[in-house]
């Protein structure tokens, strides 16, 4: 394929909370997940001599190519140039799609057309979670089924397309870090598993709280439902969290202003943080509150404030010549 050039654009996801960290059905965890728009992982593959990996968290990116190279006994010769990445250590999945953006590029160029769980075995991601899997694969608003003995991905139980009108403003602290890699193993095996109780109520809360909201666009039901989720998560993972439901001090003040102020109830915390969110039923609200946010925080240095909308549809693959490498994100879409 001398001349070519594969283009893999991944999104950012939102990790919105678990549904059974209880276990004793013989399945633990399950995941809510949102695809997002705005914030992605892009990565370029191309002919080259050797192995040569470059530009954002390029070694990262150079291990997982290894990965990839040797499990499907390609060739190494060849670029890869990362040249977008989601903010790592955030609570947006960026070593999901890091890891499922170079392997997938690196399929591409060799002509395999494999599926995203099988790539994420081989870069060892979706331990947990397969929300990252399915945003890369699908988009949109996910819930995963957890693991159990014998999963090797957890397996998608719904997906829906998420309103096209809604908005969700993040909340960025740029000077903290999400609980991340061996941190975060160790703190999932010190907490204790979750009361049957509360596993029953976030299973209820999904299937009849969020899932039938998303499926008759009622924001109200869906911004209640998310709500709940989040506070007994929060409730939950607070030991972990230095008591709160939040990493961050600072996101959680701004979130729960946002909320009071704004009547809001679809906030809360984006996996381990420290990223926040706030679900609003349009982007005229959305702007509004970001402009506000933007003026009541002004003075605190390292916090941040966009809007995204949900992203309907999984990564994007595009081949071009050399020539036109320099294609917009925008035309993979």
């Amino acid at each position: 394929m001398a001349g070519a050039v594969i283009r893999v654009e991944s999104p950012a996801r939102l990790h919105l909370g678990f549904v059974d960290l209880n276990g004793d059905l013989g399945r633990r965890f399950g995941s809510l997940g949102l695809a997002i728009s705005g914030l992605g992982t892009t990565v370029l593959a191309e002919s080259s001599g050797e192995l040569v990996v470059t530009g954002l968290d390029a070694a990262r990116a150079e291990r997982h190519a290894r990965a990839v190279l040797s499990a499907l006994d390609l060739s190494a010769r060849l670029r890869l140039t990362i040249e977008q990445t989601v903010p790592a250590h955030a609570g947006l999945g960026s070593g999901t799609q890091l890891a499922l953006a170079v392997a997938a590029a690196i399929a591409a160029y060799a002509g395999l057309d494999l599926p995203a769980a099988e790539l994420a075995a081989i870069t060892g991601r979706g331990a947990r979670s397969g929300i990252g899997i399915a945003a890369f694969e699908q988009g949109g608003f996910i819930v995963d089924g957890g693991r159990g003995p014998h999963t090797v991905a957890p397996p998608v139980l719904a997906r829906l397309p998420f309103p096209e009108t809604w908005r969700v403003v993040l909340v960025f602290d740029y000077v903290a870090d999400g609980l991340n890699g061996a941190a975060e193993s160790a703190a999932f095996r010190a907490l204790p598993p979750m009361t049957a109780d509360a596993a029953g109520e976030l299973a209820r809360l999904t299937l009849v709280g969020i899932l039938p909201a998303l499926a008759e666009r009622d924001f109200a039901l869906f911004g209640r439902s998310l709500g709940r989720v989040q506070a007994l998560i929060g409730d939950y993972f607070a030991p972990a969290q230095g008591g709160s439901g939040y990493t961050s001090r600072r996101v959680a003040e701004a979130v729960g202003w946002a909320a009071r102020e704004f009547g809001l109830e679809g906030v809360g915390q984006s996996s381990w943080g420290p990223t926040g969110f706030v679900f609003t039923p349009d982007g005229e609200q959305a702007a509004a509150l970001r402009q506000a946010l933007v003026a009541r925080y002004a003075a605190e240095s390292g916090l941040g404030f966009e809007i995204c909308s949900a992203r309907n549809h999984g990564a994007g693959t595009l081949r071009v010549a050399r020539t036109k490498q320099a294609r917009t994100v925008g035309e993979l879409e």
